[in-house]
């Protein structure tokens, strides 16, 4: 191999530098910090903030994030990703296969309100940075949402529960939360 060639090794380095993660031998860094500082010392909802955000949450948002995440742990057997799971477990794949199920059947009807959120939130920020009152943008992107869109607003709302059983009680601790 001539010197100028690189091994698969370091190609592969080469390739999946990111600034979220740092991965070598014997090195594994979390947006800058090492694994073994966060392992024992900071809570799964807080790893998952600094992955997704870059910094390390307050413990108030660590907390309200692990909050929500357990309200969305299961959404029972008639939701189409957990049903075409349990049918693909039934047919004898591993379950590996039976979580890509799962998966490939996430889209805009079913799965899509997170994504479609943070697009619909993206528009009213851009609004906002554009010299618009929080009132105005959101009245503005909620008249153009009606107008086009059928359906809930991306991020409220649940088309199986008239009044999720969840809402409430997240809404409550939020509030506590902002206090």
């Amino acid at each position: 191999m001539s010197d100028t060639e690189k091994t698969g090794r370091e190609r592969g380095e080469e390739w999946w530098q990111t600034d979220i993660i740092e991965m070598r031998p014997g090195v594994i860094r979390l947006r800058g910090y090492e694994i073994q500082d966060l392992i024992g010392r900071v809570s799964f909802p807080a790893v998952i903030w600094l992955m997704l955000r870059g910094e390390l949450p307050g413990e108030d948002q660590a907390e309200l994030l692990g909050i929500a995440l357990g309200a969305a742990v299961d959404h029972g057997p008639q939701a189409p990703s957990i049903a075409i799971a349990r049918m693909a477990a039934t047919c004898g794949v591993g379950i590996n296969s039976a979580m890509a199920s799962a998966i490939n059947v996430l889209g805009d009807v079913h799965g899509g309100a997170g994504e479609q959120a943070l697009s619909f939130y993206g528009d009213i920020a851009v609004a906002i940075d554009a010299g618009m009152t929080l009132n105005e943008a959101v009245s503005i992107r909620l008249d153009r949402f009606f107008a086009e869109e059928k359906g809930y607003v991306p991020g409220l709302g649940h088309r199986f529960h008239p009044v999720d059983p969840r809402a409430p009680r997240l809404l409550e601790l939020t509030r506590e939360f902002v206090a």
